[in-house]
């Protein structure tokens, strides 16, 4: 056995030989960078051009964002908080123009008090929370991954690493909704220090004002992770946690929010300013990309500006999604609750072969899904799940509604009730994504020519 074949690697070791083998056919570097631009733009060709993209998880920034995320301002180092004093290096004062204005502005878009901007992702966002506020061998509860949890507040996420005690949020599973009943009374035997909601298939609000008020009994604290549902509680569409008992709002910007790969935390009570801050820096943040955080600034602009109509115009599209997609057999999760008040939709695909399955055969047709837990599979399912989950941001900054929504629908019922071929499909599905090149909802592109203002 050779010393490669007993490396062990968690990566693919196909895709791995296939980078090597490129590397050997030649001693260039210079090759070897063009060939990693070559892979960049064949994505850019086929996902960002002529797919239709239904990932829950991506939104496209606007090209203003995206001029920024290449700016001169992202060779900047600026360690430290905003101010003379507290920089360590000399010789930011923009870059404290463009901080500052980002941290406002945040501030505006979520209706807050404080804002932090230097995180590079979400599941730092509740890193913090985990730092700033818990101890090891702490309680927490949140709710379990076939429901819908995130692996951030698992024991496999930054709540693991943080050493606390985790219990179950009881679910019920009929509704997709928390048994506030069972809920109550488990909260009161633990007594948790932090009820921390993330939730990676989000159909419809949290009970926030009620197990904020029952954990408030012994002063424990509610955090929402809004990573999934940050662009929709800005624009007003799913609900306002920190009006509604919430102490922290962590979020990503990359989905809903549609702004740059970034991390997001906010509150209102100055007396986590300080626990908060301390943990971002300089436990988590020193030098933070201030490209980044002037995208991330700018994000935030578009959405005071555009996200009423932007959001709620997700909504629709997702409801119209769900609801064409059971008409035509495939079954939807939370049908006689109208299907979903967020940008999600789940499917039970387990029939058509399961969600590992079903997302590579309709990624053949240029549709982007992927696998999804459903309540009724295990934990030990992750890999092959019976669920698919679906989402409509991409689709609606490309300016379409719920006309488009049907469209998209019979493509996926042609692969997977009628089993037309996905490559047929993929033609079609290619065809109708073509001209639909501009993203709207933003400075540079404002409104599709349908909405009547």
């Amino acid at each position: 056995m050779t010393e490669n074949e007993s490396q062990f690697e968690v990566h693919d070791k196909e895709a791995l030989a296939h980078a090597r083998s490129i590397m050997n056919a030649t001693e260039s570097p210079r090759a070897w960078a063009q060939e990693v631009i070559a892979a960049v733009k064949r994505n850019e060709a086929w996902r960002g051009e002529r797919c239709i993209n239904l990932l829950a998880p991506e939104a496209p920034t606007s090209p203003m964002v995206r001029a920024l995320l290449s700016s001169e301002i992202g060779t900047r180092a600026a360690e430290g908080h905003i101010g003379r004093v507290n920089r360590w290096f000399a010789g930011t004062q923009y870059i404290d123009e463009v901080e500052a204005l980002c941290v406002e502005l945040l501030k505006t878009a979520f209706r807050c008090n404080y804002a932090d901007h230097r995180l590079m992702g979400s599941m730092l966002g509740n890193m913090t929370v985990y730092h700033a506020l818990t101890q090891p061998g702490d309680v927490i509860m949140s709710a379990p991954q076939p429901f819908g949890g995130h692996s951030s507040n698992r024991y496999d996420g930054p709540a693991g690493t943080r050493g606390v005690k985790i219990v179950d949020v009881p679910f019920n599973m009929d509704e997709l909704e928390v048994d506030l009943e069972a809920f109550a009374k488990l909260a009161r035997q633990h007594k948790p220090k932090l009820v921390v909601m993330g939730m990676s298939m989000t159909l419809f609000p949290l009970p926030v004002r009620e197990m904020s008020e029952i954990i408030a009994e012994w002063g424990g604290k509610f955090i929402f992770d809004g990573a999934h549902q940050a662009g929709l509680i800005a624009g007003g569409q799913f609900q306002d946690p920190l009006n509604e008992g919430a102490a922290v709002l962590t979020g990503s910007a990359g989905k809903t929010f549609s702004g740059p790969q970034s991390g997001m935390i906010l509150w209102n009570d100055p007396l986590l300013t300080r626990p908060i801050a301390d943990t971002i820096f300089p436990a988590l943040a020193a030098t933070h990309q201030v490209n980044r955080v002037a995208a991330l600034a700018v994000s935030a602009a578009e959405m005071i500006e555009f996200g009423k109509f932007y959001m709620a115009q997700i909504v629709k599209n997702s409801k119209a999604l769900a609801k064409a997609l059971d008409e035509r057999g495939i079954p939807v999760l939370g049908a006689h609750k109208g299907y979903s008040q967020s940008h999600q939709v789940i499917a039970r695909v387990k029939q058509f072969g399961g969600g590992l399955e079903v997302a590579h055969r309709l990624a053949q047709a240029n549709i982007i899904t992927n696998k999804n837990l459903v309540p009724e599979d295990k934990p030990e399912d992750w890999d092959r799940p019976s669920g698919l989950r679906m989402g409509t941001i991409e689709a609606t900054r490309l300016g379409m509604n719920e006309a488009d929504m049907v469209t998209i629908a019979e493509f996926i019922a042609r692969v997977l009730v009628k089993g037309e071929d996905p490559e047929i499909v993929g033609k079609d599905a290619m065809d109708f994504r073509l001209p639909k090149q501009t993203l709207y909802y933003n400075f540079d592109h404002e409104y599709p020519a349908w909405v009547k203002m």
